[in-house]
């Protein structure tokens, strides 16, 4: 038995479409403010947008890359809690 027998693929999070009466996310343009940034957890990389909650100097933000459109955008930056809803809100299509 080998080790890829062992641990079955991870593909992460996908995100649901967009519901109909879904909310929208102001996305901005990524600003350099921290020197380091963590990746609390991603979405799933099969996907062409990949979502990240992200979190850096005592503040959480989504961090949103489309690598079609070859874009990178953020939310407002906030705090780490309020990030985790705005998160599991995209994953679940009721904001995009």
């Amino acid at each position: 038995m080998s080790a890829s027998d062992e641990i079955p693929d991870y593909h992460g999070w996908h995100v649901q479409p967009p519901r109909p009466d879904h909310a929208q996310v102001a996305w901005y343009t990524p600003a350099r403010r921290v020197p380091r940034i963590r990746v609390s957890v991603h979405t799933c990389g099969c996907q062409a947008v990949v979502y990240e909650l992200c979190a850096a100097g005592g503040q959480g933000f989504v961090r949103r890359t489309d690598r079609a459109e070859k874009t990178v955008h953020e939310t407002a930056w906030m705090a780490a809690a309020a990030a985790r809803r705005v998160f599991e809100l995209i994953l679940s299509g009721r904001i995009a």
